[in-house]
C-alpha cells in the first residue's frame, strides 16, 4: 500500500508538472519592462555635474534636490558602468510569489518586500560593500557608508523571470525605483529616503510644492521616510545590500518561490500605493455646493461675506509635515517630532506584508487599521493643529477678547493644540536666545516652500503644531513630581517653568502640570506601557531608546491637558485664575477614580468602580471583556518576512492589553467636517500604509464616536407617567455613565433633553426642546428661546446687554419653552468694577461669554455628576494633595441647580413633566411620550460668538465649513447628535 500512494503521488506531481510546463510555453509573454535600445546616460558631462549635486541631499531645500534629482534619474545618470556603477547580476524576486486556482483561473500574489528588483550601486557604495560584506564574511561593526554613496532599485513587474535575462540596461523601471542616498549630516539615520517614478505617467512629481489641496499624499522622498520601518533590521547602516547580488561578484542571490507559470495584470507596489496621489483624500460624503440658507438664517450672523471654495483659506497640505532627528541627536532640539517619524512602524500594514494591528471589517470588505497611528490621526486629538473651531476661537480671543494680550494667549493656546510646535520652538529659542518668546498663529501656518518664503524659518514649528497633540507630546511625559523637578532645567524643558508660574502660579505637585504645562523626559528615550520592549529599531534609526514606564497608562498623562486652568484678563491685567476645564479632577472626585498617581496613592482611596481615562478612551478589550491581543509595531521580522542578507531582524511579541488610540468624545461635527473638507484641513482621508485595504479612519474615528455616545455615555428612561383630568405627567431620568460630568471638556459643550408628547399617528402635539435647522432650542413657534443667541443680527451689539438670559436647571417643566439644557455658562468679570472678585462662588456681575481667559464666575453648572461624587470635603482632600488650592475642589462642583438632590452625589438627574392637557391641540390626545437626549459639541451661541467677535481667514474658514457642511441624513442631523433616547412609551388610556 506505502508503494501504491507513493506512486500515486508521483504521478500526480507529474501530471500538475507538466500542466504547469504547458501553460508555461503557451503563456509566457515579453518582458514588458524591455526596451529596444538602451537607456544609458545621453550626456555623461551634464550627469556628472548633476551627480555632484544629488549626492548632497541637505545642500537644497526638498522641492529644488528633487528638481534636480529628476533630471539625474530620469536620464539614466546612474546606469554609468564605464564611471564605475555596478547593478545586481539580474532582476530578482524581493520574496515570493504564490500561485492559487479561483474559480478556474489562476490568481498570483506576491510577496517580496518590494517589486522584482534591480539594483545599482555607486562607485562609493560598492567600495563599502566590498570591504565589508565580501564573501568571506562580514565585518563586525563595520564603518558608516561614505556620504555620497547611492543605490537605486528599479523595480519592475511581476514575476522576475520575465525580465532575467534582459540586458539591465534595455529594461524601464515600470513600478519606479526606491532611493538611497548617504548623507550622514543631515539625519541620524544617515539617508535620504524616496520613490522615484519614471516618465510623465508615472505619477511621480516633486513633494514640493505640495500638489493641488485635494491630494495631501505622503511624500515621495525626504529624510526619515516610513522605508526605515524594514530598513531598521539589517545589520548595520540601513541596509540589506549583499556583493552576492552583484554582476561579477562571487555567490548566487537568495532565491524564493516564484510560480510564474501564468500571466496576470501588473501589481501596484507598495510604494506606489503609499506615495501617488490618486485618492489620497477623497471626500468622505458630499458638502452643499451652496451654503445651507437654513442654518445661516438660523444662526443670524449675516454680516459676513460667505467664503467660496476657491477663497476659502486652507491648512497647509499634510504633505509638508516631516520632522526627523538630526545628525547629532537626539538631543534637546529632537525633543519634539511629527508622528511622520513614526508612521513607519506604528501604522498597520506598513510592510506591505503583514497585518497586525488589524481586523476583518464585520460591515463590509476589507480591515479595520486598529494601529496606534491610524485610530490617532482622525482623533479629535490627531487634528487638533488643525481643528477650525479652535481657531476661529483664537481670533476671537485675540481680537475681540484680550487684544492687548495677544500674543500672551496665542502662546498659551497653542501650548496645547499646537504643543510640540510651541515647545520645540521654545527649546531652540532658548538655547539661541537666552529667550522664551512667544509662539505664534502665524507660525502655525509656515511651510518650507518656497524656500525664500517669510515664513520658511519657522517651518519645523508650523509642522509639528498641526500635528495637533502629537505622539512625542504624551509619550515623553514625566509626570511624577521629584523626576519633573529634577528635569526642569533641562534644555527639553525650557520655558515651562515659565509657563507654570504664568498658569499655575500657587500649585505644587501634579496641579503646576495643569494646562499642558508637564516637564517631558530626555530625548533619547520614549515611555511606553510594556514591559521589555524591542529596543533596536528605534535605537538604529532614531536614536530612541523605548523604556517602559507605567505612568502612560496613569490618568495623569490626561488629567494634566484635561485640567485647563486660566489666568483671568482685563485689558493687561490679571485678575485671577480659573479653571475653564475640569475633566480630570470631575474624574478624580468621581466612583471611578483609581486612588493612585505617579506621585503615589490619593486620599480616600479608590472609588467604587475605579477605571482610568485609557480604559475608556483609549480600549484595550474586546466586546467579551477579554484582552486585545497584537503586536504594536509593523517592521520586517526574522521569522514572518522574506530572508535578506545582512540582517538583524528581531521578532515581535504578541501583547496583552494592546489599546486602540480612539481618544475620542462626542465631537462629531468635527469629524464631519473633516471627512467633507480634507482640502480645507489639508489632510488625506486615506490612510497611506493600508489605502484601499482597510475603512478609512475618519469613518471609524465617527463609529466609535456614535458607538460611545449610544453605549457608554448616558441612558434615558422615562417613569410614572399618569394622566389626570387636566394634565400628563411623567418623570425622565438621564444616568450618567460617563467617569466625568456630561458634559464634560470645554465648557461650551452642551446636552439638553426633547421631551415629546406623541398623538397616535407619532405626530408631535407638544415638545419641550424643538430645535430648527441650526440646532437653535426654539419655542412652539420656532422663536428661539431666551439665551440661544446673543447677538443681534448684524452683530452691532447683544440682544440682551448686560443680562445673562439662560434657560435655568429645571425640577419641573410645564411648558414647551421651557426646557433642561445640561450646561456650564459663564460669566465676564464686571465692566467697570475695580476691583472685581472672580472665583467660583463670586456672584455673576458681568455678561456671558464663551472667552476661556475672561471667566469671572460661573452662572451656571447643572451638567449631570458622575457617579460616586464626593463631598466638597472629600474634594478638598484630593485637591490638596494634587497640589491645588481649594478652589479647584470648589469649582468642580456645581452651580444654580438650587435644592436638586440629584446634585450630591451624582451619577443621574431626574426630573418631572407636567403638560397641561389644554395645550395640546384641539380635538387630539396624547398616545405616548418619548426623552430623547442630545449633544451639541459647538452650540448655536458658541458659533454666532465666533461670526460676531472676530474677522479674517480663521473666522471665514469656520463659517463656510458651518454653511456647506452637509448633515443631512446623519445622526448629527440638524445640528445636534443623538445621544441616547427612551423610545416610545405608551399613554394609558384615561379611564
Amino acid at each position: 500500500m506505502p508503494d501504491l500512494c507513493r506512486t500515486l503521488h508521483l504521478a500526480r506531481i507529474w501530471v500538475v508538472a507538466a500542466t504547469f510546463v504547458g501553460i508555461a510555453q503557451g503563456a509566457r509573454a515579453d518582458c514588458i519592462a524591455e526596451r529596444p535600445m538602451a537607456m544609458v546616460p545621453a550626456d555623461p558631462l551634464v550627469c556628472q555635474q548633476l551627480e555632484a549635486t544629488i549626492r548632497k541631499p541637505s545642500a537644497l531645500s526638498l522641492g529644488d534636490y528633487e528638481n534636480k534629482l529628476n533630471q539625474y534619474l530620469g536620464s539614466y545618470c546612474y546606469r554609468n558602468e564605464a564611471a564605475g556603477w555596478v547593478h545586481d547580476k539580474y532582476v530578482r524576486q524581493a520574496g515570493p510569489r504564490i500561485a492559487t486556482l479561483v474559480n478556474g483561473a489562476w490568481q498570483g500574489v506576491d510577496h517580496g518586500t518590494h517589486a522584482p528588483v534591480m539594483i545599482w550601486y555607486s562607485p562609493e557604495m560598492m567600495d563599502w560593500l566590498r570591504k565589508n560584506r565580501s564573501a568571506n564574511g562580514e565585518v563586525d561593526h563595520p564603518p558608516p557608508v561614505s556620504d555620497g554613496a547611492i543605490m537605486v532599485k528599479e523595480m519592475f513587474s511581476e514575476p522576475a523571470s520575465d525580465c532575467r535575462t534582459v540586458d539591465p540596461r534595455k529594461l524601464f523601471p515600470t513600478s519606479g525605483a526606491a532611493i538611497m542616498i548617504r548623507d550622514a549630516g543631515a539625519s541620524h539615520d544617515g539617508w535620504f529616503w524616496g520613490w522615484y517614478g519614471f516618465g510623465s505617467q508615472s505619477g511621480w512629481t516633486p513633494d514640493w510644492p505640495a500638489l493641488p489641496a485635494d491630494s495631501n499624499s505622503m511624500p515621495n522622498m525626504g529624510f526619515g521616510q516610513y522605508c526605515m520601518n524594514c530598513h531598521a533590521s539589517a545589520a548595520d547602516n540601513l541596509t540589506f545590500a549583499s556583493p552576492k547580488n552583484i554582476e561579477g561578484e562571487p555567490g548566487k542571490p537568495l532565491n524564493y518561490l516564484a510560480q510564474d507559470f501564468f500571466k496576470g495584470p501588473p501589481a501596484t507596489t507598495l510604494h506606489q500605493a503609499v506615495v501617488l496621489p490618486v485618492n489620497a483624500s477623497p471626500r468622505l460624503g458630499e458638502p452643499l455646493y451652496s451654503p445651507d440658507a437654513d442654518v445661516i438664517a438660523a444662526l443670524r450672523a449675516y454680516v459676513r461675506e460667505m467664503p467660496t471654495y476657491e477663497t476659502v483659506s486652507r491648512m497647509p497640505s499634510e504633505t509638508y509635515d516631516n520632522t526627523w532627528v538630526g545628525a547629532k541627536g537626539p538631543d534637546a532640539s529632537d525633543t519634539f517630532l511629527t508622528s511622520s517619524q513614526c508612521l513607519g512602524c506604528h501604522d498597520a500594514g506598513s510592510t506591505g506584508l503583514q497585518f497586525d494591528m488589524t481586523k476583518p471589517n464585520p460591515h463590509g470588505d476589507g480591515l479595520i487599521n486598529l494601529s496606534p497611528l491610524a485610530t490617532w490621526r482622525t482623533s479629535p486629538m490627531g487634528l487638533g493643529g488643525r481643528d477650525p473651531i479652535f481657531f476661529a476661537q483664537l481670533a476671537s480671543e485675540t481680537q475681540s477678547f484680550h487684544p492687548k494680550m495677544s500674543g500672551v494667549v496665542q502662546d498659551v493656546c497653542l501650548g496645547c493644540h499646537g504643543i510640540a510646535g510651541e515647545r520645540q520652538f521654545h527649546i531652540d529659542e532658548k538655547a539661541r536666545t537666552g529667550k522664551c518668546e512667544l509662539f505664534s498663529r502665524d507660525m502655525v501656518d509656515a511651510t518650507p516652500w518656497p524656500a525664500d518664503n517669510p515664513s520658511a524659518a519657522h517651518a519645523n514649528y508650523g509642522m509639528l503644531a498641526r500635528d495637533g497633540i502629537t505622539c512625542t507630546s504624551c509619550h515623553r511625559m514625566a509626570l511624577n513630581t521629584k523626576a519633573s523637578e529634577a528635569l526642569a532645567d533641562a534644555p527639553q524643558n525650557a520655558c515651562v517653568n515659565e509657563r507654570q508660574a504664568l498658569l499655575n502660579p500657587h500649585a505644587s505637585g501634579f496641579a503646576k502640570t495643569f494646562t499642558g504645562s508637564f516637564m517631558v523626559g530626555s530625548p533619547d528615550t520614549l515611555i511606553g506601557p510594556f514591559e521589555k520592549p524591542e529596543v533596536g529599531p528605534m535605537q538604529t534609526t532614531l536614536g530612541i531608546k523605548p523604556v517602559h514606564d507605567a505612568t502612560i497608562m496613569s490618568s495623569e498623562v490626561c488629567g494634566t491637558c484635561h485640567t485647563v486652568h486660566l489666568p483671568v484678563l482685563q485689558g493687561t491685567n490679571t485678575l485671577a485664575h480659573i479653571y475653564e476645564q475640569t475633566t480630570y479632577p470631575e474624574w478624580a472626585f468621581s466612583a471611578y477614580r483609581t486612588g493612585s498617581t505617579p506621585d503615589g496613592p490619593l486620599p480616600l482611596g479608590a472609588g467604587a468602580t475605579p477605571q482610568s481615562c485609557q480604559g475608556c478612551h483609549m480600549p484595550s478589550r474586546e466586546p467579551d471583556g477579554s484582552p486585545t491581543m497584537s503586536k504594536i509595531a509593523s517592521i520586517q521580522e526574522n521569522l514572518n518576512f522574506p530572508q535578506t542578507e545582512s540582517s538583524n531582524a528581531p521578532d515581535l511579541s504578541v501583547r496583552e492589553g494592546f489599546a486602540r488610540h480612539t481618544l475620542i468624545g462626542l465631537n462629531v461635527f468635527l469629524i464631519k467636517m473633516a471627512q467633507q473638507f480634507p482640502d480645507v484641513f489639508g489632510i488625506r482621508t486615506r490612510d497611506p500604509m493600508m489605502g484601499k485595504k482597510a475603512l478609512d479612519p475618519l469613518v471609524l474615528t465617527e463609529q466609535a464616536m456614535l458607538d460611545q455616545a449610544s453605549q457608554t455615555t448616558a441612558t434615558v428612561a422615562v417613569s410614572d407617567i399618569a394622566m389626570t383630568a387636566d394634565a400628563l405627567d411623567a418623570k425622565v431620568t438621564v444616568k450618567n455613565l460617563a467617569g466625568h460630568k456630561f458634559p464634560s471638556g470645554v465648557g461650551f459643550r452642551r446636552a439638553f433633553l426633547t421631551f415629546s408628547v406623541l398623538d397616535q399617528n407619532g405626530q408631535p402635539l407638544w415638545v419641550s426642546g424643538r430645535t430648527n435647522a441650526a440646532g437653535v432650542i426654539t419655542d412652539a413657534d420656532g422663536k428661539p428661546l431666551d439665551g440661544e443667541l446673543w447677538w443681534k443680527d448684524d452683530c452691532s451689539g447683544r440682544i440682551l446687554p448686560g443680562e445673562r438670559p439662560h434657560q435655568p436647571h429645571y425640577q419641573k417643566i410645564t411648558r414647551q419653552d421651557q426646557v433642561q439644557i445640561y450646561q456650564e455658562l459663564v460669566s465676564t468679570p464686571p465692566a467697570n468694577s475695580p476691583n472685581p472678585i472672580c472665583n467660583a462662588e463670586a456672584k455673576p456681575e458681568g455678561e456671558l461669554t464663551t472667552s476661556f481667559l475672561s471667566i469671572c464666575t460661573e452662572v451656571k453648572d447643572n451638567r449631570i455628576l458622575p457617579a460616586g461624587f464626593l463631598p466638597l470635603e472629600g474634594r478638598r482632600e484630593i485637591a490638596k494633595a494634587l497640589g491645588a488650592d481649594e478652589d479647584l475642589a470648589i469649582d468642580v462642583g456645581t452651580t444654580a441647580v438650587e435644592d436638586d438632590p440629584d446634585y450630591v452625589a451624582g451619577g443621574s438627574d431626574t426630573l418631572s413633566y407636567s403638560i397641561p392637557l389644554a395645550d395640546l391641540p384641539k380635538g387630539t390626545h396624547a398616545a405616548s411620550v418619548e426623552a430623547d437626549l442630545y449633544y451639541q459639541a459647538t452650540p448655536p451661541s458658541y458659533l454666532q460668538d465666533r461670526f460676531c467677535t472676530a474677522k479674517g481667514p480663521d473666522t471665514d474658514r469656520l463659517y463656510f465649513l458651518t454653511g456647506h457642511l452637509n448633515l443631512a441624513g446623519t445622526q448629527a442631523e440638524g445640528w445636534k447628535l443623538k445621544v441616547v433616547g427612551s423610545g416610545n412609551v405608551a399613554v394609558a388610556a384615561q379611564p
